[in-house]
């Protein structure tokens, strides 16, 4: 069997660890045994994040849901539980989104509700 040397291997190892972890600060994005740290780190951040990332745009559409709901006199409970009791099918995000955007259309929906 013929002998194999790792080293051009064990650079491109190398090369593509320090990639990922360009612009890291002090060693994490100079040094070997740093960067393979800071990579798990911020792997399993992305990870949590990614899932944390759903219920904190649900929590943004619910603010401002409630926001464009208090001046036409309603709280966003009380409004949520009479869409539901309607059967109207048009979930937080669309609505919130008419909210922001359409306050006149957000207004005769709010109007069709009453």
């Amino acid at each position: 069997m013929t002998r194999v040397k790792k080293g051009v291997n064990a650079n491109k190892t190398r090369r593509n660890k320090l990639k990922m972890v360009k612009g890291y600060r002090f060693g994490r994005s100079t040094k070997e045994k740093l960067a393979n740290e800071a990579i798990k780190h911020a792997g399993r951040n992305a990870l949590r994040d990614r899932r944390k990332k759903k219920g904190d745009f649900r929590r943004l559409w619910i603010t401002r849901l409630n926001a464009a709901l208090r001046p036409l006199g309603f709280s966003y409970s009380k409004f949520i539980d009479v869409m539901a009791k309607k059967e109207i099918g048009v979930n937080r995000k669309v609505l919130s989104e008419i909210a922001k955007d359409k306050p006149e259309s957000f207004e005769r929906i709010i109007g069709e509700i009453k």
